[in-house]
C-alpha cells in the first residue's frame, strides 16, 4: 500500500484517544500508542494483514497445515506409524513462527501452546519422543473455540461439560417462569440452552448413542419447562407441538447445509474438497442424481464418523428433489420439514 492509501491507514492509526465510560461517569482520555482503537470497524481488518506474512512462513513446510482463527494458530500434520520424522517438520515450524512473532513485536503465549496426538495409546509414549519441547505440552484433551477435543475423539469431556452448562442456564431460567411471558421464555430458552446444543454440533458425529441420549435428555428438559409438562409425560408430542427437531437430526440438519454450502463454492477449500461428487464409469441412470462419492474408511469409530464419510452418506439419503435446489433458504426450509416428517 502506497499514495493516498497509505495516508488514510495513517490517519486512521495515528493521533488516537480512548477513554472509558461507565454510566452517567466518562475517564479521561489517554493517547492511544499502539494497536488500534478498541471495537473498531478496521481493527480486524488491520490485525488480519499485520499477520499475512505469518501464512507465509508456515506453508514453507510443506507437511504442516495450519488454521488462523483471529489471534488463535493451530498446526498439525498427519503422518503414518512409519513416518515420525515429519514431526521434526512440525517443531522447526513451530520455532520458525516463535522467531516471526519476535521480529514483529508479538508474543507467543507458551502457558496457552498445547498439543494434542490423535492416535492408538501404544503409539502415544514414541511420538512424544519426537516431539522435542512440545513433549511437555501434550495434553490428553485440549480446548478448541469452546469444544473440547480428546485423542480418542470421543468428545466425553466436551458432552459432560455442554450438559452441566445446560442444566445450570435451565435452573436459572426455571426461576423466571412466573416473571416473564411464554414467547419470552422460549426466547430465553433458545438463546441460552438451544444455542449451546446447537455450536458446533456437526462434530457430534464423533458421539455414541449414550452420548448423544445425554444431549436430548436437555433439550427435553427444556421442552418440558417452556410447556410446563411433567417429566413422566411422553416427550415426542411435546416437542412435535413446539417444532423442535430432535438433537440427533438438528446435528444432521447442519452437516447437511455445510454440505450444501461446499458444493456450491460458500464454504473453505478445506471444506469444498473434502466431498466429490459422484461419477459412474459408464452410462447410468444414477449420473444425474447429485450423488456424492461415499469414500471408503478402515475405522468405525474415526474414518465412519468423520465430515468426508458422514457427509455424503447423510446427502445421498435425500429425496432427489431436495438435492437439487440451488437456493440456500429453500434448501433449508424443505430439509427441515423432511427431517420433521422423519422424526415425528
Amino acid at each position: 500500500m502506497s499514495g493516498c492509501v497509505l495516508k488514510w491507514f495513517t490517519s486512521y492509526l495515528v493521533g488516537r484517544t480512548f477513554s472509558v465510560s461507565v454510566g452517567n461517569v466518562v475517564s479521561d482520555s489517554a493517547g492511544l500508542l499502539w494497536g488500534v482503537p478498541q471495537g473498531s470497524v478496521l481493527g480486524p481488518v488491520l490485525f488480519l494483514l499485520y499477520l499475512l506474512p505469518l501464512s507465509r512462513v508456515i506453508q514453507k513446510f510443506s507437511e504442516v497445515s495450519y488454521h488462523l482463527y483471529a489471534d488463535d494458530l493451530q498446526l498439525y500434520c498427519s503422518f503414518k506409524p512409519s513416518e515420525p520424522h515429519k514431526l521434526c517438520a512440525l517443531t522447526s515450524c513451530l520455532a520458525e513462527v516463535t522467531k516471526w512473532f519476535t521480529e514483529n513485536s508479538l508474543l507467543l503465549n507458551s502457558n496457552k501452546t498445547e498439543t494434542l496426538i490423535v492416535a492408538p495409546d501404544s503409539a502415544v509414549p514414541g511420538i512424544k519422543q519426537h516431539l522435542g519441547n512440545l513433549s511437555c505440552t501434550v495434553k490428553s484433551n485440549l480446548r478448541n473455540l469452546g469444544v473440547f477435543m480428546d485423542g480418542a475423539m470421543s468428545m466425553e469431556r466436551h458432552v459432560t461439560q455442554l450438559v452441566r452448562n445446560c442444566f445450570f442456564q435451565i435452573r436459572n431460567i426455571s426461576k423466571l417462569c412466573e416473571m416473564v411471558t411464554y414467547g419470552e421464555l422460549e426466547m430465553i430458552i433458545h438463546a441460552f440452552v438451544s444455542s449451546r446444543l446447537d455450536y458446533c454440533n456437526s462434530l457430534f458425529t464423533c458421539l455414541n448413542k449414550r452420548e448423544l441420549m445425554r444431549l436430548q435428555v436437555v433439550q427435553n428438559s427444556a421442552a418440558r419447562l417452556l410447556t410446563c409438562t411433567h417429566r413422566r409425560e411422553h416427550i415426542t408430542p411435546i416437542l412435535k407441538s413446539l417444532h423442535w427437531l430432535p438433537v440427533s437430526y438438528r446435528m444432521h440438519y447442519k452437516i447437511l447445509v455445510l454440505t450444501f454450502r461446499a458444493l456450491h463454492g460458500q464454504t473453505p477449500d478445506y471444506i469444498k474438497n473434502l466431498i466429490q461428487p459422484y461419477v459412474s464409469t459408464r452410462s447410468l441412470r444414477s449420473s444425474n442424481l447429485n450423488l456424492l462419492t461415499v469414500p471408503r474408511t478402515f475405522f468405525k469409530t474415526r474414518g465412519d464418523r468423520s465430515f468426508k464419510a458422514v457427509a455424503p452418506r447423510l446427502w445421498n439419503e435425500l429425496p432427489c428433489t431436495i438435492r437439487s435446489l440451488h437456493c440456500i433458504d429453500t434448501f433449508r426450509k424443505q430439509l427441515k420439514t423432511h427431517f420433521f416428517n422423519l422424526a415425528f
